[in-house]
């Protein structure tokens, strides 16, 4: 079978990326990595592979992890049924174990293994270590699920100067010591806005913000907050899109310089949405320049 792409063809590519590489390099990026992306293996590794080779050309990757598949799965295996309101886990103190020991460790070792493996220098933290996120009670209905209070991004910092990838799986902490789950969006939001990052990218299970939900021909490519406030009021964005949008409007208030929402069912959608003039999904800014 003949190659698809010849060697010339190659040389091209690389070039016509390197004004990105030049725009990103030294440059911090934070991947919120969650949906399908995670569950399926294929997938799993090109979005491994993308984060190996950004870290490679000069680009401070961090990646930020949820896993609420994988908690609903063990929880069932135990025998705990899972209980949502207002689309957050009902999380009690046998829960948050639980959502401790999937997330801290399954999860988060099983990236930081699939990083290594391929030849990158990953280290695995949570939200308690060094007191990353500090958290309280978000609602007494939901028990042990946290609202971030404060965000101390030293651990993160230290590993990106080591030269290392940060896996941040998303638990937060209080004065007491108790442990509580934290929405991975929000805490990817605010790390990236303690980090500065130059970008945040929310991977997500459709294609972007969509003027038609059903119709992904349909993509909105960017949007400020002004204007997402507005698709807000006209029912355009709704549903599970108006948690994620709330997200980036918070990373660009604390200092993001912008966010992108995308697919992260497209093979290698980060390499598309940073190295490339086409981009991928929708960016949400601050304003038009």
């Amino acid at each position: 079978m003949e190659e698809m792409f010849s060697n010339a063809q190659r040389a091209e590519v690389l070039t016509q990326a390197l004004p990105y590489i030049q725009r990103y390099y030294g440059k911090t990026v934070v991947v919120k990595y969650g949906g399908n992306a995670m569950i399926n293996e294929h997938l799993k590794e090109q979005v491994m592979e993308d984060v190996i080779l950004l870290w490679l050309v000069g680009i401070k990757v961090v990646l930020v992890h949820g896993g609420g598949p994988e908690i609903s799965e063990t929880m069932e295996r135990l025998g705990k049924k899972s209980e949502f309101i207002d689309g957050l886990r009902v999380t009690d103190k046998e829960t948050v174990d639980i959502v401790q020991m999937v997330l801290a460790g399954k999860v988060n070792k099983t990236l930081v293994n699939l990083i290594e493996m391929k030849g990158g220098r990953a280290m695995g933290i949570c939200g308690m270590d060094g007191r990353l996120i500090e958290a309280k009670c978000r609602d007494e209905r939901l028990g042990f699920v946290g609202e971030i209070t404060k965000v101390n991004i030293k651990p993160i910092n230290d590993l990106l100067e080591k030269g290392y990838i940060p896996i941040v799986s998303t638990l937060g902490v209080d004065a007491d010591g108790n442990t509580y789950n934290i929405n991975a969006d929000t805490a990817a939001a605010y790390i990236a806005g303690a980090l500065e990052a130059e970008r945040l990218i929310m991977m997500t299970d459709i294609a972007g913000v969509l003027r038609d939900k059903d119709d992904p021909s349909t993509l909105i490519a960017d949007i400020t907050i002004d204007e997402a406030h507005k698709l807000r009021e006209e029912g355009i964005i709704s549903g599970g899109m108006i948690p994620k949008i709330d997200c980036c409007i918070e990373a660009i208030d604390k200092g993001v310089k912008n966010v992108i929402i995308m697919d992260g069912r497209v093979p290698h959608s980060i390499l598309m949405e940073l190295l490339t003039d086409e981009g991928s999904g929708t960016m949400v800014m601050g304003e038009r320049k």
